[in-house]
């Protein structure tokens, strides 16, 4: 039993055929999340040498930049029982999935699990009865559409709210925004520095970042912060939990996106002048289960 009360289950058996990489994967471990959500994959086959594997960890990294992968049960439980400030989504094998999810399922930071096996109809009856176990996958790429949709869920879900005045929250970014606007630096730098960090603690797939730094000036920075690259996430993240080293990092970014919003705010009104204020609303959609399921099924 763990210091978080997850039961440590991995048999004798399980063991002996979870052959331990901590050597290929500890390096990976170490490295700062920078993403309010991240991917945990447990097999006991792991092995990021063999094709299939390879090709499958490329597909979820355009999904999900932080992916930590596993052999051993119970190194498994270790690390994800260390996660506090982050949500869990998890790939497990039937095999060693079928004896650890049921002891891992109340874990609050867990919030999204998929069979990934050969056989679907093998892992169907004990899967069923878990809630957090979203679907049983055989093909990567209904996995990664399902996972996509996942990744933007746990996004929305931990922007900070405050319903009792301002967050302080709210304040210090706004400081900090208010900060990043008079400064004046290289832009070309300030991007070839911030790919260069994501690159050393692997914050998104090479394509994504090779894209940043090419075609960075050819979109608007709305563009960039809606769309489906790790900008989002990276950035929410940070102000979430106030990591003043990325903040400073994408200190050009704020600056960009603030001048931007600025610009379309202006030329709403000149288009479109109100006689007085209106409200706005922040809100977040949701993918229901039958159509996450939906998607595991193509």
């Amino acid at each position: 039993m763990d210091k978080n009360g997850l039961k440590k289950t991995a048999t004798s058996g399980q063991a002996a055929m979870a052959t331990t990489n901590s050597s290929a994967v500890l390096p990976e471990r170490m490295r700062p999340i920078l993403e309010n959500c991240l991917l945990i994959w447990l097999d006991a086959d792991f092995d990021e040498a063999k094709n299939d594997y390879k090709q499958s960890v490329q597909q979820l990294r355009n999904v999900i930049a932080t992916i930590i992968t596993f052999t051993d049960a119970d190194q498994c439980v270790d690390y994800l029982s260390d996660i506090k400030d982050e949500k869990l989504l998890m790939i497990a094998s039937g095999s060693l999935g079928q004896h650890i999810i049921p002891e891992i399922q109340a874990c609050p930071q867990l919030d999204s699990v998929y069979v990934f096996c050969d056989n679907q109809s093998m892992h169907e009856q004990w899967a069923r009865k878990i809630p957090k176990i979203k679907g049983i996958c055989t093909q990567i790429e209904p996995l990664c559409k399902a996972l996509e949709i996942d990744h933007k869920h746990c996004d929305r879900s931990m922007i900070s709210m405050s319903f009792r005045g301002i967050d302080p929250l709210f304040m210090y970014t706004q400081l900090l925004k208010e900060a990043f606007l008079e400064i004046e630096d290289d832009d070309a730098t300030s991007i070839k520095e911030l790919v260069d960090y994501c690159r050393l603690h692997n914050a998104a797939s090479p394509t994504i970042l090779e894209k940043l730094e090419r075609e960075y000036r050819h979109h608007p920075p709305s563009w960039w912060y809606t769309g489906p690259f790790f900008i989002y996430s990276m950035l929410n993240h940070a102000l979430r939990l106030m990591n003043v080293d990325v903040i400073m990092r994408m200190g050009f970014f704020i600056r960009h996106l603030h001048k931007h919003i600025e610009k379309l705010h202006g030329e709403q009104q000149s288009d479109e002048p109100t006689s007085g204020p209106f409200t706005v609303f922040r809100g977040q959609a949701y993918c229901d289960e039958l159509e996450l399921n939906d998607l595991i099924e193509q």
